[in-house]
């Protein structure tokens, strides 16, 4: 019988943002390889659907209300998420939203607001979650894989979008020193950077959501844009064992459109 050297079964992940688009990616290719999920959102209604569309894969699905702009609601979330699942064994800090400023016009709610979700909210879920695999790891228990949502924008420029390209850009930087400050136990830190993906969000002004497929699919070797299920065998290959070391690095999921400008 062949073996599946991803097989998630056993494990339990918290995917944050993930009642939708990437974030539900996420949580889809974990649960269809065996592993058990805590997903968080701001919206019960959409935390409840997307939980019984997870658990039709037959893991255990822990849905909670989870605002990761506040550090308060990060802390007892996490807490909660341990005392039910009884551990996390992959976290993917991947909650966070655009919006659209010229910089020269940026107002300061404009950029603390989305800093306080994208980068402040992931780091304090990044922080949250080290604390238990390093208690679990000194107990003889080590192990565990940090994945961070990164974007194209780390490493090209997008008009517009200076605030979400210093979120993206500082997340990238800080997971390079998880990988080299919680490597001793035995935990890993990578990010996966996607191209333009196909989502609610992405789409929610039509008209310039289709101009931006058609640019996009016009521009990259496999000649589409991104569907958010072709970030699942990613996260599913960071999060198993196949990856025990692969760490501190960037996945970039674009179809080719980085390497071909």
């Amino acid at each position: 019988m062949a073996e599946n050297i991803f097989d998630l079964s056993g494990k339990v992940a918290l995917v944050t943002g993930a009642n939708s688009g990437i974030g539900f990616a996420f949580a889809r290719g974990l649960a269809r390889a065996g592993a058990d999920l805590v997903i968080w959102g701001r919206r019960a209604d959409r935390n409840v659907e997307a939980a019984e569309k997870l658990r039709a894969y037959g893991g255990r699905v822990a849905a909670d209300e989870v605002d990761v702009s506040s550090e308060a609601d990060i802390v007892a979330g996490m807490a909660r998420a341990i005392e039910r699942m009884g551990r996390i064994d992959t976290v993917v800090a991947n909650a966070g939203f655009a919006s659209q400023a010229p910089f020269a016009e940026m107002s300061a709610d404009a950029y603390h607001s989305l800093l306080n979700v994208n980068l402040h909210g992931a780091v304090f879920v990044l922080r949250e979650a080290a604390k238990h695999m390093i208690a679990r790891a000194e107990a003889g228990d080590p192990g565990g894989s940090m994945i961070l949502c990164g974007s194209g924008s780390i490493f090209q420029g997008v008009p517009t979008l200076a605030h979400y390209a210093i979120a993206k850009g500082a997340l990238n930087a800080l997971s390079k020193t998880l990988a080299a400050e919680l490597g001793r136990y035995g935990v890993r830190a990578n990010v996966i950077a996607p191209g333009f993906i196909i989502t609610e969000m992405t789409m929610a002004d039509p008209v310039v959501g289709k101009a931006l497929t058609d640019m996009v699919a016009a521009k990259t070797p496999l000649g589409r844009a991104g569907a958010p299920e072709d970030l699942e065998g990613a996260v599913v290959y960071l999060a198993s064992d196949a990856a025990r070391y692969h760490t501190g690095d960037t996945l970039v999921i674009d179809g080719g459109k980085l390497s071909a400008n």
